[in-house]
């Protein structure tokens, strides 16, 4: 009998978790964020380790994977990559409060709050997610678990359905880069109806 490796393992797990995924809310997502760039709404994204570094990717997928012949561009800021703003506010007010101050500076009605957290329970998106409800934003997420409290102040929330963070990781870049994907087809549709 063959011993399963470790990577083999890993893989055939996060290939289950793959197809456990609620497609029709990540359709949606892409929608909203589509939306957003016909709109001129702004897109702010923000997490946590890994998922700060996820939005930043994110970040850099949407506002230069995305740039048409048109020359159109989506408006989108991850409020982890200030690192000297995030380092005052931390250390001048609380790291809870480190999204939610960069947020009360730009956030308008009808912009779009991207929040991304393994546990749905990180304080600062939290504190973020308020802010944004308050201005009348569209609060988004991606997260995993059960959605912790985070699930309740988005409008619309992938979960990962896993107590597994690593996996419930890579799983939030491949829902990134399927909104990403989806969200330039039907860009480069539009553009060549147009043509």
């Amino acid at each position: 009998m063959t011993e399963i490796s470790g990577a083999q393992s890993y893989f055939g797990s996060l290939a289950q978790l793959m197809e456990r995924l609620p497609f029709d809310q990540i359709d949606e997502i892409a929608a909203v964020l589509l939306n957003a760039y016909h709109t001129r709404q702004t897109i702010y994204l923000f997490g946590n380790g890994g998922s700060a570094a996820l939005a930043s990717h994110f970040a850099c997928d949407l506002g230069k994977g995305t740039v048409g012949s048109n020359g159109s561009r989506f408006r989108v800021i991850a409020l982890t990559d200030n690192i000297p703003l995030l380092t005052a506010w931390a250390n001048d007010s609380s790291y809870e409060d480190v999204f939610a101050e960069q947020l009360s500076n730009f956030v308008q009605a009808d912009d779009v709050v991207f929040a991304i957290s393994g546990s749905g329970n990180s304080p600062n998106v939290l504190r973020a997610l308020h802010v944004a409800r308050q201005a009348g934003a569209l609060t988004m997420g991606l997260t995993g678990f059960r959605g912790g409290k985070m699930k309740d102040l988005c409008d619309r929330c992938v979960v990962v359905p896993s107590d597994n963070m690593q996996l419930i990781e890579d799983v939030h870049v491949a829902v990134t880069h399927a909104v990403f994907c989806s969200i330039r087809r039907q860009m480069l549709r539009s553009s060549a109806a147009i043509a």
